[in-house]
C-alpha cells in the first residue's frame, strides 16, 4: 500500500534541467539543476548543431532532438557544448527507459569532477526510473550513492523513494527508521512521508503506532483533491486492518469517514457491510451494500455485494428476496461472463490495440506520452482495471514506440531511394557543367591578366618615383593635350611669320600649356592614391579568382570522390535498414501479443473472480433450496408439492 511517487515531473525537470546546461557557465554544475537559484549568467549557444537540438526538444520532438544530437556528436559539431550535449543525451535515454545507457553516461561525467550537487541530481533521477521500471536492487544502487547535497525540495522524495524500495524487499522496519527521521527532520512532516510511515509501521508489527498515524491523517482537513483521496485510502486501510483484528465497531468508524465519490468508496461500503454484518446487524449491512448494488459490475467489490447483499437477506431471514437476489446475480455473473468473452475476443483480435494507436496518435515515440482517448470495444467498463495497471501502461508504451521505429525505418528505405535519385541527379549535373566551366575558366586568362596587373604596376611606380602628372590624366585632360599639340605644332611652322596674332596665339597656347600641366601636378597626388587603392582591388579580385580555379581544379579531383563516398554510405544503410525493419516488425509483433496477454490476464483474473463468486452463490441457493425443502418434508404428506423444490433440484443446482 506504500505511495509510489510520481516521475513525470521530476523528469521534465532533468530534461530541462539538462537543455539549461546548455547556457549556463559552469556547464555540468548546473545541468541537472534547473530550479538552481545560483546559476550563472545565461550565455550564447556557441554551435549551431546544438542550437538546433535545443529547438527540437523544445518542441517536444525528442527522437528528432536525440538523433540530431547523436549526428552532431558523431561528427563533432558540438565540440563547445561537450559535456551539456552529454548530459542531454543521458537525460533523453533515461526518458525513455534506457536506464543503463544513462547511467553509464552520468557515471562517465560524474567521474569527470562534476559538482556534488550534480552529482546528488544524477543519480537520484536515475534511482527513480529504474524504480519506475522494475529495476529494484539497482535503483537501490543508485539512491545509495546520493549523499547530502540534493535541494530541499527534492530531499523529501528522495526519502519516499528509498522508503518505498526498502519495504519492496521486505525491509518494513529499515523503512519505518527512514521515515521516522524524516518526521522528526521536520516539523509537519507531509502527508505522504506519515501515510507510508504509518503503513511501514503496521507491516513491521506496530499495529498500535501504524493505527495512529493512519487515524491522525484519517482525520486531518485536506484542501485539494490530491489530500482527500491520500485521506480517504488511510481510513479504508484503518477499517480494513480493524476488520481483520475482529473490531468492526472500530472499522465502521473509520470507513464512514470515506467518501460516497471516492476511488476507494466501493471498497469503504463493502467493508462497512462486513463490519454491520459482524456486529449482528445484517439490516444495516443491506444499506451500504444495495448502494454498490448499483454501481459498475466490473468492479471487485460490486461483484462481492451481489453475493453480499442475499447472503444478508438471508440472515434476516428473507429468504425468498435472498433466493431471488442469488438467482439475480447468478444472471448478472453469467452476462458478465459473457461480456468479458467478448472483450477477451476483442483483445485477441487486435481492436483495443489498434483502437488505442488510431485514437492517440503522435508523431514521437517517448515516455511522456500517454492514453487520452478510449478505442470503440464490446464492453468499455472492462478496460477501466486493464489501463489502471502500471505494467499494461509500461509495455504499450514499448509497443508504440516500436510502431514509431519501423514507421520511422520504412520510411527511411523510401528516402534510400530519393538519395540514390538525387545523388544520380548531382552526378549528371556536375558532368554536364564541368566542361562549360572549364571552357570559362580557361578563357579568363588568368596569366596573361597577371602579366597586364604587373606591367600596370610597374608604370604606377615609376610614375610615382618620377613625380609624372600627365601618366595620370583622364580621357578629358588628354583630348585637351592632344589639341594642344596641335596647335603647338601649328604655331611653330608658323615661326618666320611676324603676325602680332600669331604671337599673342603663342602666348595663350603657352599660359594652357602651363595650366594643364599646374592642373595635373595638383591632381597627381590623388590620382596615385586612387590608381593604388585600385590596384590593390584588382590584386584581390586576382587572388580571388586564383582561389576559385583552384578550387575548381580540386573540385574536379574531390567531387567525384564525394559522390563516390555518399553513394557507399546509402548502399551500407541499405542493408542495415533491410535487417533491422524485420526485427522490428518481429518485435512490435510480439510486444503486441504481451500487451493483449496483459490485458487478457486481467480481464481472465475477474473471470476467476466470477467463477468464484458464481460457484459461492449456487451453492447458498442450493442452501436455500434445502432449507426450504427440509420443513416441507417434515410436515408435508406431499413431498412432490410443485411450490417447493425436492432435494433433487438442490443437487442439481450445486452441480450447475
Amino acid at each position: 500500500m506504500a505511495l509510489r511517487v510520481s516521475l513525470h515531473q521530476p523528469l521534465r525537470r532533468l530534461l530541462g534541467a539538462a537543455v539549461a546546461a546548455a547556457c549556463v557557465a559552469g556547464a555540468l554544475g548546473a545541468a541537472v539543476a534547473a530550479e538552481a537559484t545560483n546559476a550563472a549568467p545565461l550565455q550564447p549557444i556557441r554551435d549551431p548543431h546544438y542550437g538546433d537540438t535545443l529547438f527540437h526538444f523544445y518542441q517536444d520532438h525528442y527522437f528528432t532532438s536525440i538523433t540530431n544530437l547523436m549526428t552532431s556528436q558523431h561528427f563533432n559539431r558540438v565540440a563547445q557544448h561537450a559535456d551539456e550535449a552529454e548530459l542531454l543525451r543521458g537525460g533523453m535515454l533515461l526518458s525513455y527507459g534506457q536506464h543503463r545507457e544513462a547511467g553509464e553516461i552520468f557515471t562517465a561525467l560524474l567521474d569527470k569532477g562534476a559538482a556534488p550537487s550534480v552529482r546528488d541530481r544524477a543519480w537520484f533521477y536515475l534511482a527513480k526510473i529504474r524504480y519506475q521500471r522494475g529495476f529494484l536492487p539497482e535503483a537501490e544502487d543508485a539512491i545509495g550513492r546520493v549523499q547530502d547535497q540534493l535541494p530541499p525540495e527534492l530531499d523529501e522524495d528522495r526519502g519516499l523513494l528509498h522508503a518505498n524500495l526498502l519495504m519492496a524487499r521486505a525491509d518494513h522496519a529499515g523503512a519505518a527508521e527512514l521515515l521516522k527521521k524524516m518526521t522528526a527532520a521536520k516539523k509537519q512532516a507531509s502527508p505522504y512521508v506519515r501515510f507510508n510511515l504509518g503503513v511501514a509501521l503496521i507491516r513491521a508489527g506496530d499495529i498500535e503506532g501504524g493505527s495512529a498515524l493512519l487515524d491522525e491523517l484519517g482525520r486531518a482537513p485536506a484542501p485539494d483533491e490530491e489530500l482527500r483521496s491520500l485521506r480517504d485510502k488511510a481510513n479504508v486501510a484503518l477499517g480494513y486492518a480493524a476488520l481483520q483484528d475482529d473490531k468492526p465497531e472500530t472499522a465502521r468508524g473509520f470507513l464512514e469517514r470515506v467518501r460516497l465519490t471516492s476511488l476507494h468508496a466501493n471498497k469503504a461500503l463493502l467493508g462497512f457491510g462486513w463490519a454491520a454484518l459482524a456486529m449482528k446487524q445484517p439490516r444495516q449491512a443491506l444499506v451500504p451494500w444495495g448502494e454498490l448494488w448499483q454501481r459498475d459490475i466490473s468492479d471487485a467489490s460490486v461483484l462481492e455485494a451481489r453475493i453480499a447483499v442475499p447472503y444478508a437477506y438471508a440472515e434476516i431471514g428473507a429468504f425468498g428476496q435472498s433466493l431471488t437476489q442469488y438467482n439475480e446475480a447468478l444472471a448478472v455473473f453469467e452476462r458478465e461472463a459473457k461480456n468479458l468473452d467478448q472483450s477477451i475476443a476483442a483483445i485477441r483480435s487486435g481492436k483495443l490495440v489498434t483502437g488505442l494507436l488510431e485514437r492517440n496518435p503522435g508523431d514521437q515515440m517517448g515516455w511522456f506520452w500517454s492514453i487520452k482517448e478510449l478505442p470503440d470495444m464490446p464492453h468499455a467498463g472492462h478496460l477501466s482495471q486493464v489501463l489502471a495497471q502500471h505494467e499494461f501502461q509500461e509495455a504499450f508504451k514499448n509497443l508504440r514506440d516500436l510502431r514509431f521505429l519501423e514507421q520511422n525505418l520504412s520510411e527511411w528505405q523510401d528516402k534510400l531511394g530519393v538519395f540514390d535519385d538525387m545523388l544520380a541527379n548531382r552526378r549528371k549535373a556536375y558532368a554536364e557543367r564541368l566542361p562549360q566551366v572549364r571552357a570559362k575558366a580557361g578563357a579568363t586568362g588568368l596569366d596573361a591578366q597577371q602579366k597586364r596587373r604587373d606591367g600596370l604596376a610597374g608604370e604606377l611606380t615609376q610614375a610615382d618615383e618620377q613625380a609624372d602628372g600627365v601618366a595620370f590624366v583622364d580621357a578629358r585632360e588628354r583630348d585637351l593635350q592632344e589639341r594642344l599639340a596641335r596647335v603647338q605644332a601649328i604655331l611653330k611652322s608658323a615661326a618666320a611669320s611676324t603676325d602680332p596674332e600669331l604671337n599673342s596665339a603663342r602666348e595663350r597656347a603657352a599660359r594652357v600649356a602651363g595650366a594643364l600641366t599646374w592642373q595635373l601636378a595638383q591632381a597627381r597626388a590623388a590620382r596615385v592614391w586612387a590608381a593604388k587603392k585600385n590596384m590593390r582591388e584588382l590584386d584581390q579580385q586576382l587572388a580571388q579568382a586564383r582561389g576559385r580555379d583552384t578550387a575548381l581544379a580540386q573540385a574536379q579531383t574531390e567531387e567525384p570522390a564525394r559522390f563516390d563516398a555518399f553513394g557507399k554510405r546509402i548502399a551500407a544503410l541499405a542493408p542495415n535498414l533491410n535487417a533491422l525493419l524485420p526485427r522490428v516488425v518481429a518485435l512490435s509483433g510480439e510486444q503486441q501479443r504481451a500487451v493483449q496477454d496483459i490485458a487478457v490476464a486481467e480481464l481472465t483474473r475477474q473471470k476467476e473472480r466470477l467463477a468464484a463468486y458464481t460457484l459461492q452463490a449456487r451453492f447458498a441457493v442450493a442452501q436455500l433450496y434445502d432449507r426450504a425443502n427440509r420443513p416441507l418434508r417434515l410436515n408435508l404428506p406431499n413431498p412432490g408439492n410443485a411450490s417447493a423444490p425436492t432435494p433433487d433440484e438442490a443437487g442439481r443446482a450445486i452441480k450447475q
